[in-house]
């Protein structure tokens, strides 16, 4: 969660999230330079190395989400709307990528979603069929899981990203925030909205 400090200052601890499956290795936001050592730790405690991650995805550009991207040296690329992959091949996302259609990277298990609104290329990563039903991981659109007087705070374009609360709302059973646990959607946060 992001905390104000002195005037200007804030302190702040982003989510990262590592999904397995299908031989992939993904990993959801890299966290700040500062938490190199932390995640390295947490993916040897999966026997992960940070060469079998296949895909990193950084919902958005700020340092507190993608301060580790160098670690995976073997992995595409995508930082909000750009893709790369391999050593220097850039590929655009699925035309109208920002009007609804997908980047798959597991077929329909596993798609990227663009949902500007904290930052005007912020996306989210949508995993279906899990334990937990379908889980959104979705950076900063969600600050955390009771947000409702913080998140208008830090976003670039309020309107937007409460559209896509709610679209997200709609189709996720549970959501991994930018700065939080996870949690569970209920109607209490909007889904039926």
């Amino acid at each position: 969660m992001a905390t104000q400090t002195p005037k200007n200052r804030y302190r702040a601890n982003g989510t990262c999230t590592l999904i397995t499956g299908n031989d992939l290795k993904i990993i959801v936001d890299t966290g700040s330079p500062r938490d190199k050592e932390r995640l390295l730790e947490k993916l040897k405690q999966h026997k992960i190395v940070p060469e079998d991650v296949n895909f990193v995805v950084c919902t958005h550009g700020h340092v507190d989400h993608v301060g580790n991207l160098n670690l995976f040296p073997n992995a595409v690329h995508m930082v909000s709307h750009d893709i790369l992959q391999g050593q220097d091949i850039y590929v655009d996302p699925p035309e109208n990528f920002d009007k609804g259609v997908p980047y798959c990277i597991d077929g329909e298990n596993v798609q990227v979603i663009s949902t500007p609104g904290h930052t005007h290329s912020d996306v989210t990563v949508v995993i279906t069929g899990t334990e937990y039903g379908t889980v959104a991981v979705c950076g900063d659109l969600f600050e955390h899981e009771d947000d409702e007087k913080l998140w208008a705070e830090f976003s670039e374009c309020p309107e937007k990203q409460r559209e896509n609360r709610r679209r997200v709302l709609e189709i996720a059973d549970w959501i991994v925030p930018g700065h939080g646990k996870m949690f569970k959607v209920n109607v209490a946060l909007g889904r039926s909205s």
